[in-house]
């Protein structure tokens, strides 16, 4: 969804993905009283809280999603069991790639929320190096990590800073052989032949903002104090790296 800038129009569009969504739950947590926390919903949270934020710095903004859903309409083969296929998470992938560009976004900034062992914690930001604009992947994931971090803070959250990590350096399996030759993440690698022919256009960075598997973190995510904490780390990162252009 294009969403306008509400005041000084900068002729800037910024992409803003909440990740997971419909069928695809993301990382699955439980806050210290015992509720549980979905990836999707703490995600799409805080891409609807920073829009509005954006959109009033002069930005627009366009929405990979509003509601509880894929991006990709889905077919029967992307489903199975009333969960997302590999099949179903590559086409998902594809089509925000192809929301991003038809947009023709200045920048691209996906949402996330991060999972591993319960005492696991932390913020950590994801940058590709494998493109032309490598720099500003990585200035745009440098300001993301630092101010989303700071606003944690400002907000009465210590949360530890992971830093910036490069895409081919995450050590996680890909959910295919496939997957794993092309070695990036989706949304913010290079075009390979066979695999991956539309990339996307433009500098772009994904924020794990806290692990959801960690109690008192599922507690910040879950808390509209600490999405709209993140929302207002993502808006100052976007401002300066605008700035700086």
């Amino acid at each position: 969804m294009l969403l306008g800038p509400t005041a000084n129009a900068r002729g800037q569009t910024i992409f803003v993905d909440p990740g997971h969504g419909g069928p695809d739950p993301g990382a699955i947590g439980k806050t210290s009283a015992g509720t549980s926390v979905s990836e999707k919903d703490v995600t799409l949270a805080v891409g609807l809280a920073v829009a509005p934020l954006l959109r009033a710095d002069g930005f627009g903004v366009v929405l990979s999603r509003t509601t509880d859903t894929t991006v990709a309409q889905l077919d029967s083969a992307d489903q199975a069991g009333g969960a997302l296929t590999v099949q179903g998470v590559y086409h998902d992938l594809k089509a925000r790639i192809d929301c991003a560009n038809s947009a023709q976004a200045s920048f691209l900034l996906a949402i996330h929320f991060d999972a591993a062992e319960s005492s696991v914690r932390g913020a950590e930001t994801i940058y590709d190096t494998a493109r032309p604009f490598r720099p500003d992947n990585q200035r745009l994931a440098q300001l993301v990590q630092q101010e989303v971090v700071l606003s944690l803070s400002a907000a009465g959250w210590s949360v530890p800073d992971r830093g910036i990590i490069n895409d081919t350096a995450l050590g996680s399996p890909a959910l295919s052989a496939a997957g794993n030759a092309y070695g990036h993440l989706m949304e913010l690698g290079p075009p390979q032949a066979g695999y991956l022919d539309r990339a996307s256009l433009m500098p772009g960075a994904l924020l794990e903002a806290l692990f959801i598997t960690n109690p008192a973190e599922a507690d910040v995510a879950a808390s509209a104090d600490g999405q709209h904490a993140i929302a207002i780390g993502l808006e100052r990162a976007l401002l300066a790296y605008a700035a700086a252009e």
